[in-house]
């Protein structure tokens, strides 16, 4: 699937039904697989041949729709997992242990920044978050000995803040670390950041790429081209035996694909977070339609954006693709063909407005999610980031009046009128 374009890929890539077998992707609903020798089953327990024996591990509809993915990524390899958030625990963990230290840019979805500050603190892994418009003096200047990654979001939730990708990845090449992008937002049909030097990719899957708010979901992609054996004392998970499997060494019987057959034979063995062969099945529906939807929701939410930003009861407005927008530049340069359909903004009146203004909505709805079909709305600091302090808050680029509006592909006339209506109770 190389040689086809992202929209046929969005079709094609991952499942190539031989004659006679289903066109459409099929659900293998089946925790196990039948052997007929111990000799095979044997083999494929110690890594050494290719196949199926347990649905924790690895199931011919998850692997299909993960081969999708890191298609369109443009990736070596990938495995999905039960959610975004296990994605990137996951990729954290493959080559972090106690004792480790990440860096990431400090605009983060909320359940990120408190996996990252709280969470992995307790296993023994540190972070150090700097601004996300960091240069690469900045970004080097934070590095410590016991460094593995450096962590940002494409665009950051709810924030709107744009990774400067190609700024992020040399400074961290320079200090042999990889760079790690969750790419949830813009998908690949709006950015691919291993063009711009990424080298793993992270997506809730839950979001766009779903599409509609059936599943939950996650997958991570490997570029293939970190060279971790270049550091071998840094990775050393990923360079030295792995006692585990006999003495598996992932990058030298693995190749480009030894981070995603770690994660995938290790952490997913110990810890599960393996997606549902159904929820698969219902996520490469999504992905059929994800170049033709993708694009509805940018062209809505630049409308929407315009829209806002000449009312009189909104205050502020925070939408990449706005001229004067202090992510203009960047969204120019990583977003060319349309930035995602979520913005931000603030209404007159503060916080208790923008209540009032989300309880009179009547097409959108309020709810915690964002990038399906449907246009839904949030207020961060009481919901996705209620648990957040003041000044974690601030940190995260979450203001206490904004309102997170995640606008759908419906008719573009009934979202602004909807829109219009419920200013008028400000």
């Amino acid at each position: 699937m190389d040689n086809y374009s992202l929209e046929t890929n969005c079709l094609h890539a991952g499942y190539h039904p031989g004659n006679g077998e289903p066109r459409v992707l099929p659900i293998t609903q089946s925790t196990t697989f039948k052997y007929d020798s111990t000799e095979q089953m044997g083999r494929l327990f110690a890594l050494q041949e290719a196949g199926y024996f347990y649905t924790r591990l690895a199931n011919p509809t998850c692997d299909a729709v993960a081969a999708k993915i890191a298609a369109l990524e443009g990736g070596a390899g990938g495995v999905l997992t039960a959610s975004g958030q296990a994605a990137i625990f996951f990729a954290i963990m493959n080559i972090c242990e106690s004792g480790d230290h990440f860096i990431s840019a400090s605009a983060l979805y909320g359940g990120t920044f408190n996996l990252f500050s709280v969470t992995l603190k307790k296993m023994g892994v540190s972070v150090t978050f700097i601004p996300p418009d960091s240069d690469e003096d900045t970004i080097k200047a934070a590095v410590k000995p016991n460094t593995k990654l450096v962590y940002g979001e494409t665009v950051a939730n709810p924030a709107l803040n744009i990774l400067d990708i190609e700024t992020f990845a040399k400074a961290a090449h320079d200090c042999g670390l990889p760079l790690f992008v969750d790419n949830t937002f813009p998908t690949p049909v709006l950015c691919r950041p291993f063009e711009w030097g990424a080298d793993i990719v992270i997506h809730s899957t839950t979001k766009y790429m779903d599409g509609h708010a059936t599943s939950v979901g996650g997958c991570i992609v490997d570029s293939g081209r970190f060279d971790w054996n270049a550091y071998p004392e840094r990775f050393r998970g990923l360079t030295q035996a792995d006692d585990s499997y006999h003495g598996v060494v992932y990058t030298r019987d693995f190749g480009k694909v030894a981070f995603i057959t770690k994660v995938t034979a290790q952490l997913m063995r110990d810890l599960g977070s393996s997606p549902a062969p159904m929820n698969a099945f219902l996520l490469n529906l999504g992905l059929e339609t994800l170049h033709l939807r993708v694009p509805r929701h940018a062209q809505n939410a630049l409308a929407v954006a315009i829209f806002l930003k000449n009312h009189p009861k909104v205050s502020w407005v925070k939408c990449p693709a706005l001229e004067g927008d202090t992510q203009y530049g960047l969204s120019c340069k990583y977003l060319p063909n349309g930035v995602p359909g979520v913005l931000s903004f603030g209404v007159v009146g503060g916080r208790e407005a923008a209540v009032s203004f989300m309880d009179a909505l009547h097409l959108a709805s309020i709810a915690t999610h964002v990038c399906d079909a449907r246009t839904c709305v949030l207020h961060p600091a009481s919901h996705t980031h209620r648990q957040l302090s003041e000044e974690a808050l601030e940190i995260a680029g979450v203001r206490s009046d904004m309102i997170r509006l995640s606008v759908g592909i419906e008719g573009i006339n009934d979202i602004i009128c909807d829109l219009d209506q419920a200013l008028s109770f400000v």
